[in-house]
């Protein structure tokens, strides 16, 4: 899988980091979430590099400070994962990809 770097929101101690890749996906690196190995933390603000007329096909979970959680698959792939600065109380995971006018394209947004 190859990777196109979007964007990074450094905050907090973490860099979490949107990258689509050439399986018309989104890989998403975020902060860890306890116990939920294919779920991460990102601040509202990395949203803002997801390509336009485009959104992420995941469910965004708010939690009250500032940051979505959401769950996808987790990135196995070595070529990937060597493209990318991943710490250790960070993961990744890919998400599919909607785009807007697909029949159903809410997923993608968060709920504000």
């Amino acid at each position: 899988m190859r990777l196109t770097f979007l964007g990074k929101n450094t905050q907090g101690g973490g860099s979490p980091t949107l990258f689509a890749t050439d399986r018309d996906t989104y890989v998403v690196q975020g902060w860890r979430v306890p116990g939920h190995e294919t779920s991460v933390e990102i601040p509202t603000g990395l949203l803002k590099y997801v390509e336009p007329n485009t959104g992420l096909a995941a469910a965004l979970h708010t939690t009250g400070r500032d940051t979505y959680v959401l769950s996808g698959a987790a990135v196995r792939d070595a070529a990937a994962l060597a493209q990318m600065d991943i710490p250790g109380h960070e993961t990744c995971i890919e998400v599919g990809k909607v785009r807007e006018g697909d029949v159903d394209d809410t997923a993608a947004r968060p709920s504000v």
